[in-house]
């Protein structure tokens, strides 16, 4: 296989939202400490009987419909998640069994937000390697199920949903559509994001996070333009992991990405973890706001210290 590309998109976000106001109800905020701080405004919120794998499989028969495809027309699903309560079956499993799929490959990739990006990279691989035909690669998270919501620091960011993409092999010839991957870790400050304990709680060090953030990784985004074969400026958008508007404006500006849509989802989604990157994106193409063709660079970040990206062309 020469490459491979992303054939069409689709997002789900539960239909109960959360305003400002509302947890300005529950803890010691407001709509005023909220918005300046991290620039969210609303989140959606899933019901107890709505799991992860609802979620993500609600996005992905809507990137199945994009693209005109049936579910048996999956050999590969790859979810990437962190909030999957169940060891076994895995996420995956279960989303391939709600959608009524043959025989897939199916697999969970744990790397918090930065789930999608590696989750892209690796069906890019299996494809490339001859293992799979056409997966399904979906992020989907249920923040809202780990979030200790007498803490005020952690509460406001975070919302639930799911996005999906339908990757597959480009005929012979075509340029990819999905560029080689940068990805990498900091182990030794995977404690500044972490989601542990019985019941599993979401904690952070929010400003460990906002320094390295901002500090490394616009370098390291310019590495990934680079090996795909483009300068910042080429860019037409441009979709980092949704953690907090004030990470996304200057981390964008720092890139160079002059030319670029900047995806500000977090606004209205806050952070869904994994579902991130997948649903800003989806939602930037399904508005007409990036063109077939477009190339975008993708970037997630965040759990681990856990850093992907790669520059890909929007179906």
């Amino acid at each position: 296989m020469t490459g491979t590309r992303i054939a069409a998109l689709g997002h789900y976000q539960p239909a109960k939202v959360l305003t400002n106001e509302d947890l300005a109800a529950l803890v010691d905020t407001s709509d005023e400490w909220i918005s300046s701080r991290v620039g969210i405004r609303t989140r959606h919120m899933a019901g107890p009987d709505e799991p992860v794998d609802e979620l993500a499989a609600h996005a992905a028969g809507k990137a199945l419909a994009t693209a005109g495809l049936a579910a048996t027309d999956i050999d590969l699903v790859l979810v990437a998640t962190s909030t999957a309560i169940d060891r076994s079956p895995n996420t995956a499993a279960r989303v391939a069994a709600r959608l009524g799929m043959a025989s897939p490959a199916t697999m969970d990739l744990n790397v918090v937000c930065a789930g999608f990006t590696h989750a892209l990279a690796t069906a890019d691989h299996a494809i490339r390697a001859g293992a799979a035909r056409r997966a399904l690669v979906i992020g989907a998270d249920k923040m809202t199920e780990v979030t200790d919501w007498t803490d005020r620091t952690t509460c406001v960011l975070v919302g639930d949903g799911a996005g999906a993409a339908v990757v597959e092999a480009v005929e012979d010839g075509a340029d990819p559509g999905i560029g080689p991957v940068l990805w990498g870790s900091v182990p030794e400050m995977g404690h500044a994001v972490r989601i542990e304990g019985t019941p599993p709680r979401f904690a952070q060090e929010g400003q460990s996070v906002y320094r390295w953030a901002t500090q490394q990784l616009p370098a390291l985004a310019r590495q990934v333009c680079e090996r795909s074969g483009y300068t910042p400026e080429d860019l037409a958008g441009v979709v980092l992991h949704q953690a907090n508007l004030r990470i996304i404006e200057p981390l964008a500006a720092k890139i160079g990405a002059v030319n670029a849509v900047v995806a500000r989802d977090v606004v209205e989604s806050g952070n869904t973890s994994a579902a991130s990157i997948p649903l800003a994106l989806a939602k930037l193409v399904e508005r007409g706001e990036l063109p077939s063709g477009a190339p975008t660079l993708l970037f997630g970040f965040g759990g681990n210290l856990s850093y992907a990206g790669q520059v890909v062309r929007v179906p």
